[in-house]
């Protein structure tokens, strides 16, 4: 294998990784779609199995805006989840209502005052 072979050979597989990529981001819109009935979606499936690359374009060119709005929407509800949980899970007890809650275990007698000690050093840590 010469210099020239193995430029092609990489050149073919960047297009082939690629086109395979364009084909599972065509599948993966055609599932997220819910306005598209499962009939239409059936039948997209069968074109990109029997005529791949032609099929792939025409989907592209007709609904490549609709596959961009549908990938911002979803990619847009994941960052609001994140920032939903993040501040779910941020938002413990602030350190006094720690104190407070070790003070009222330790005056129910259910932890020692050294307990307590430690909890409300850890509270103001």
């Amino acid at each position: 294998m010469d210099f020239w072979d193995f430029f092609w050979l990489i050149v073919y597989s960047f297009f082939f990784v690629a086109y395979l990529m364009v084909l599972f981001q065509i599948v993966a819109d055609l599932f997220r779609d819910h306005e598209l009935s499962g009939w239409w979606k059936a039948l997209w499936i069968i074109f990109l199995i029997f005529l791949p690359v032609l099929t792939a374009l025409v989907y592209l060119i007709a609904r490549g805006r609709g596959m961009a709005e549908r990938s911002a929407a979803g990619l847009a509800q994941a960052q609001r989840d994140t920032e939903s949980y993040i501040r779910e899970v941020a938002s413990g007890p602030s350190p006094s209502e720690q104190i407070t809650s070790a003070k009222a275990l330790l005056d129910a007698g259910t932890i020692t005052p050294a307990e307590f000690e430690r909890l409300k050093a850890k509270a103001l840590v």
